[in-house]
């Protein structure tokens, strides 16, 4: 059951969405049609924050440390669309200005080092406000689906969770467009990914534990990568026999991953294997995300098995044509914000992902763009 909190009135709170690329466009466009809001969005490329100015909301050049600063004091909320390795310091940032924190982050070290500053990350000890990271697709809605089956048994079995951010018009041998961040997803491939093996939690490698499956007559394979669980290891440990994340690519795409990152050692040089995917392999906005979870169990005495299936494409908002990936990871986020402004989640500490029941997102204004719905727009 979620605690229920005072709301806030929302007209009255200011935001700011720190990075304008393509998430953070997708951010402040999302935030702004539905209202409700006061918008600054913060970026160092003039030209990306030329593009937001254009939505109608107020911009911030981010020019030096004191800059950035400026961009979180006072607000009641950022939304951070920066790199991953700028997650801890500005959720430090945060805590110390009494400001909620929301990221998008899969770098899993940076996920523990913010829990840590629920706990510890002020001078008077726990923060005061909230700290909610990983509040996209993968890691974040998943482990709201993942949490969701898994609640559904008296004793969980296995509960296995599987997403891809696919072209639609998949070309060459690897299959593949980028869609999102070159760096996230290279640390997907190359990081140690949790699990539940057996009830005991551990780390398997990435790009192990190939498997094929077929999904509405098309064909798929999945792999484990690093990070999309959050922190449901943490939440199911003792309560299952076994959890895993596997990323969904077309057929043949692990083969050449572990040529590329194994034996041509390009894990050991990130940046160059990143110069190379983004030279070799188109981004794309024809794209199209597919989640997959099943989880098995006892109810009653049976053993019994529940699924949860979605296919979700880009969707046109207030003119502008956002991908699958921006429309679902920018939702995701969002409907965080709203939560926590409508006093629907905790109002202080580290939030996972879990804390969201599955009906609240869907039903949520921004949520509901996972069942196929269309964001909600002022009037």
């Amino acid at each position: 059951m979620t605690t229920q909190h005072p709301a806030h009135t929302c007209a009255d709170l200011a935001v700011t969405i720190l990075g304008a690329g393509h998430i953070g466009f997708a951010i402040a466009l999302l935030l702004k049609q539905a209202g409700g809001y006061r918008l600054t969005v913060a970026d160092r490329d003039p030209s990306r924050l030329a593009e937001a100015a254009a939505l109608g909301v107020h911009t911030q050049l981010l020019s030096d440390e004191p800059s950035l600063q400026a961009a979180v004091q006072g607000r009641f909320a950022v939304l951070n669309a920066l790199p991953y390795h700028r997650a801890v310091a500005v959720a430090t940032l945060c805590v110390q200005a009494g400001v909620h924190y929301f990221d998008l982050t899969e770098d899993v070290q940076s996920t523990h080092a913010i829990r840590r500053l629920a706990v510890e990350g002020r001078a008077g000890g726990a923060a005061q406000s909230v700290l909610m990271p990983q509040c996209g697709l993968a890691p974040g809605f998943i482990g709201i689906v993942g949490q969701d089956l898994a609640s559904r048994f008296d004793t969980l079995h296995t509960l296995r969770m599987r997403v891809g951010a696919l072209p639609r018009y998949p070309q060459g041998a690897l299959r593949y467009n980028l869609t999102w961040s070159t760096e996230g997803l290279i640390n997907e491939y190359c990081n140690p990914c949790e699990a539940i093996v057996d009830g005991v939690r551990t780390t398997v490698p990435a790009l192990e534990g190939l498997e094929t499956f077929a999904l509405d007559g098309v064909e798929y394979e999945a792999f484990n990568t690093s990070g999309g669980l959050g922190t449901l290891t943490e939440t199911l440990a003792g309560k299952a026999r076994q959890v895993d994340y596997q990323s969904i690519r077309y057929p043949g795409h692990c083969a050449i991953l572990k040529l590329l990152l194994n034996d041509l050692r390009l894990r050991d040089r990130r940046d160059l294997l990143k110069d190379l995917l983004e030279t070799a392999i188109p981004t794309t906005d024809q794209d199209v995300i597919v989640v997959f979870a099943t989880a098995s169990g006892l109810r009653g005495g049976r053993l019994v098995q529940h699924s949860y299936s979605a296919r979700i494409v880009g969707a046109p908002v207030a003119g502008h044509t956002l991908s699958a990936i921006q429309l679902t990871t920018a939702a995701g986020i969002c409907t965080a914000l709203d939560l926590v402004a409508q006093g629907r989640l905790p109002q202080k500490g580290f939030v996972g992902q879990e804390a969201v029941p599955l009906a609240d997102f869907l039903d949520n204004r921004f949520g509901v763009a996972y069942a196929g719905g269309a964001v909600a727009a002022v009037g």
